[in-house]
């Protein structure tokens, strides 16, 4: 699956990229729940939006990589993946594991598909850094 990203890309063009990909609107919002130590960012998708919360953070480039690897699993459809109960039961001891599951939607969070997230939003960190190195007055002086 190609994206088709432009050359100059931001944050928010590669949010809207992402949502004419999973067809939903993107909403993304800080959670104070989420410690920003084992768990940073969170998705969760409904039926016409996709939800990333992410953990507060002084740190706009933090902010950034957190939903990066959330898009990253949208793009990768980490979604059609199962989550295991024991392991939704320790991300949400107050919640059936099955519930999380559900909700979740996603695999065993084994390393690889973590992995997998990560590797492609650092690809898409590259991509966003690589388009503002040149200033755009360079490009109207020059083409």
């Amino acid at each position: 699956m190609a994206l088709n990203l432009p050359s100059r890309l931001s944050l928010e063009r590669l949010i809207s990229i992402v949502e004419n990909l999973r067809h939903r609107r993107i909403e993304v919002d800080v959670s104070e729940s989420l410690n920003g130590g084992s768990v940073c960012g969170l998705w969760l998708s409904t039926d016409s939006t996709e939800i990333i919360l992410h953990a507060p953070t002084p740190s706009a480039l933090h902010r950034q990589q957190f939903i990066l690897h959330e898009l990253g699993h949208m793009v990768l459809r980490h979604d059609e993946l199962v989550v295991s109960s024991n392991y939704a039961e320790t991300l949400f001891p107050n919640l059936s594991g099955e519930k999380v599951s559900r909700i979740l939607g996603r695999s065993d969070f084994l390393d690889h598909i973590e992995a997998a997230a990560e590797t492609l939003a650092d690809l898409f960190a590259a991509a966003i850094r690589d388009s503002s190195l040149e200033p755009r007055s360079f490009e109207r002086i020059f083409g």
